[in-house]
């Protein structure tokens, strides 16, 4: 089998050739199998697209780097999901631009942090990770709380998604400069219609902030949405994998 290996190796145009196929059958094996399956994602109740104010909190936490130090990403290990709960699905990423799984965690996985800990611990946090957290090493964000989130492009934002995918409606895109008040300041303004299109999403006051809504409000009802959305009580591996 190897008597003519000598040819292989001392022949850059003939190495290149076979590494080629190679790879070409490796790539048609884990392709082809795609193609048999409807979708590659698992129907999960409860997933939904960001609110107006969950998706600008999201990208301040992409704007600020916070991935690269906190993964979301719970493997279907047994200390992974005794420490954080429930593996990650695909569905509960199926709207992120991109996503944010990360690859390192200096901190704690946030996949599941959603509903952990109270508006008002985020925002000390925030504020000064030490006050909580002596150990911690994580930069404070106390300008956060002191910047007015500026949302006038929130609109084309959606638009944009909605294009790649994220089923918007117009009703939410028109409705999007409302619903950030009602979801930010709810004793202030109408819940019901944000309810109404949006579901189950954290309503309250994210932060001490009076006088506007500020960009930590956006990043800490981001950071409350997170692993919240998929009901997990009836989530069936293999009824989905059947319906597939």
């Amino acid at each position: 089998m190897f008597i003519n290996h000598g040819k292989i190796e001392t022949s850059a145009a003939l190495l290149i050739l076979l590494t080629l196929v190679t790879i070409g059958i490796g790539g048609i094996v884990q392709a082809v199998p795609l193609f048999t399956v409807e979708s590659t994602i698992e129907p999960v109740e409860g997933v939904r697209p960001y609110t107006p104010l969950e998706l600008y909190g999201r990208n301040i936490y992409t704007r600020e780097g916070c991935y690269t130090c906190h993964s979301q990403m719970v493997r279907p290990f047994v200390d992974e999901v005794e420490r954080y709960g429930h593996f990650s699905l695909a569905a509960e990423s199926q709207y992120d631009h991109p996503f944010l799984w990360g690859s390192k965690r200096t901190g704690p996985d946030l996949a599941r942090v959603g509903a952990r800990y109270s508006n008002a611990w985020h925002e000390a946090h925030l504020i000064n990770p030490r006050d909580l957290l002596p150990s911690s090493i994580m930069p404070p964000y106390a300008f956060l709380r002191l910047r007015e989130l500026k949302t006038d492009d929130i609109g084309d934002h959606m638009r944009t998604l909605r294009l790649l995918g994220t089923p918007y409606t117009d009703a939410q895109i028109g409705n999007a400069q409302a619903d950030i008040l009602a979801q930010a300041r709810p004793d202030e303004h109408d819940t019901e219609s944000f309810l109404e299109r949006w579901g189950k999403a954290p309503l309250g006051r994210f932060t001490t902030q009076d006088h506007f809504v500020s960009e930590m409000d956006a990043l800490i009802a981001y950071l409350q949405v997170l692993g919240t959305m998929a009901d997990l009580s009836t989530y069936d591996p293999a009824t989905m994998s059947q319906q597939q």
